[in-house]
C-alpha cells in the first residue's frame, strides 16, 4: 500500500492509547484498528477521528510512499 502509518502507530503509543482503550472508548472499530498495523487502507471518517483524539492533522498521522520508488 503507498499509504504508510507508521506515523500513527507511534503516535498512539506515544500517547498511550491501545486496542483496549480505542474499544473501551469507541474511537475507531477493532477490524479499523487492525488494518492500521497490517497496512490496510482507512477511510477519512476515521483518519478525522484518530486526528481529533491525537489533537494533529492527516500528515502526521500518515504518508504516501510511491511503491515504484521502494522497488528501486
Amino acid at each position: 500500500m503507498p499509504i504508510k502509518y507508521d506515523k500513527l502507530i507511534k503516535r498512539l503509543q506515544k500517547a498511550g492509547i491501545t486496542s483496549y482503550t480505542i474499544k473501551r472508548d469507541k474511537i475507531i472499530g477493532q477490524a479499523t484498528y487492525k488494518k492500521i498495523f497490517e497496512g490496510g487502507d482507512i477511510d477519512t471518517r476515521t483518519i478525522a477521528k484518530l486526528c481529533k483524539v491525537l489533537n494533529c492533522q492527516p500528515g502526521d498521522i500518515m504518508e504516501y510512499v510511491d511503491e515504484d520508488d521502494t522497488n528501486i
